[in-house]
């Protein structure tokens, strides 16, 4: 693939500008450029070499392109204007495409999406506002935390605002989540903070990262397990109060089964296993419920069925008892 060729390709990926965001693309550009063809970006930057052009009879005329490095410098001009042409919004081509020349050109873009002085300066200030409410949340990874810093660095920078070392470390020690506090205690005391770069020092806090984290997660972890602990302490004495319904319900039904048969066993097997199932109550014995009445045991034993309905929809084993105390009284 000849130079021709390969700056075809390269074309199709010329970075385009964005609103707000001319210093960016204006860097991007010039490196992209330079890749390309160191060439076109010295035309751009100073210009290309052509003939001048000269006043005859009134009228503004080019001289003649006659030498070789002459049409080479055209050629160059050309491509280092189409670049530079392909990398602004469809909306502004028309704007800009009546300047021929490379050099003009980006001036004139830089004009009108660099803004002056006034709109840099209101820039600067926002940033700066930015910069000196910068903080970093706790779900937060250091990586990320840096990449947001050193964004706002690089604009500011852009825009010709200086910041010193030292204060740009310790904007990025201040900055962190208080489960840093131990570490960044430390390193904002270190002698050579204000000569050490920003990315030694994020190097550094790095190594401590799985440390704060994960005594962080570890905490959580603690957390989560009391809350596990309570809730299955609270499952299990569920699961006993509905064992324990479950297990005189089953009373009850066998009772039902042998209705039919013998009405003062079925109302002894049901008062029995009411008893039986709790620990602080008296035990009765069957000659004690030999004395109740075969009538009253019936309707006793009915009431139990209703009991068991209510403890069915309402699950407190406590609510029941209260209820099959009050209708046996």
């Amino acid at each position: 693939m000849d130079q021709d060729s390969a700056h075809m390709v390269a074309a199709s990926k010329v970075p385009l500008l964005k609103p707000g965001e001319y210093e960016i693309w204006r860097m991007r550009i010039e490196q992209y450029i330079q890749m390309i063809d160191y060439a076109l970006w010295e035309v751009i930057e100073n210009g290309a070499t052509l003939p001048k052009t000269k006043i005859v009879e009134g009228v503004m005329t080019e001289m003649p392109i006659t030498t070789a490095e002459e049409k080479a410098q055209r050629r160059l001009e050309v491509k280092a204007r189409s670049t530079l042409m392909m990398g602004i919004p469809n909306e502004h081509q028309l704007k800009f495409n009546s300047i021929k020349d490379a050099k003009k050109l980006l001036e004139a873009v830089e004009k009108r999406f660099g803004g002056n002085a006034a709109t840099r300066k209101t820039q600067r200030n926002l940033l700066k506002q930015q910069y000196e409410n910068f903080t970093a949340p706790s779900s937060e990874m250091l990586d990320q935390t840096f990449d947001r810093l050193q964004k706002l660095v690089s604009q500011l920078e852009l825009l010709d605002e200086k910041l010193s070392q030292e204060d740009v470390n310790q904007k990025l020690l201040r900055s962190l989540s208080p489960e840093w506090n131990t570490h960044a205690v430390v390193w904002r005391n270190k002698a050579d903070l204000d000569t050490m770069s920003m990315d030694d020092l994020y190097n550094n806090l790095k190594v401590y990262e799985p440390e704060v984290k994960g005594m962080s997660s570890s905490s959580s972890s603690t957390q989560n397990m009391a809350f596990v602990s309570s809730s299955n302490n609270n499952t299990s004495s569920t699961n006993e109060a509905v064992n324990t319904a479950h297990g005189v319900s089953t009373a009850s039904t066998q009772v039902n089964a042998a209705n039919s048969t013998n009405i003062d066993n079925l109302s002894d097997a049901v008062i029995c296993a009411f008893f039986a199932s709790q620990p602080n109550s008296p035990q009765l014995v069957h000659e004690d419920l030999q004395q109740i009445h075969p009538d009253d045991m019936e309707e006793m034993d009915l009431r139990w069925q209703m009991a068991m309905l209510t403890m069915r929809a309402t699950t407190p084993q406590h609510y029941v008892l209260e209820i099959l105390v009050l209708n046996l009284s």
